[in-house]
């Protein structure tokens, strides 16, 4: 309750808002011909999911980067659900996802 009010106070005071830095970074995983990384950024005493597919195309690493909405209390939680989103946007996305040539975009 106490946290609660604290907050409050602070939104109406100018006071700092929690920040959305990126927690540690994983260890790249493997899929396909890419390479993922879980990077959930911490919100006060929880994790957005977030993280970055590479893909090297005629010499260059192409990036795409995602956030999501999804929130979790435990960062080895944020990072499995990270994986697995971002094995969904290349499975949906297929050849498409780095079609464009573009060196960093959003995913």
């Amino acid at each position: 309750m106490a946290s609660f009010l604290n907050n409050l106070f602070s939104m109406f005071s100018g006071g700092a808002k929690p920040s959305s830095a990126p927690a540690a970074e994983a260890e790249p995983q493997l899929y396909g011909e890419c390479r993922i990384y879980a990077a959930p950024m911490r919100e006060g005493q929880q994790f957005r999911l977030a993280g970055r597919i590479e893909k090297d195309v005629n010499g260059q690493t192409l990036t795409r980067t995602f956030v999501r909405a999804d929130m979790f209390t435990s960062m080895d939680d944020a990072v499995e659900y990270t994986v697995r989103k971002a094995q969904q946007i290349i499975d949906q996305n297929g050849p498409s996802l780095f079609a464009d040539g573009e060196v960093s975009r959003s995913a």
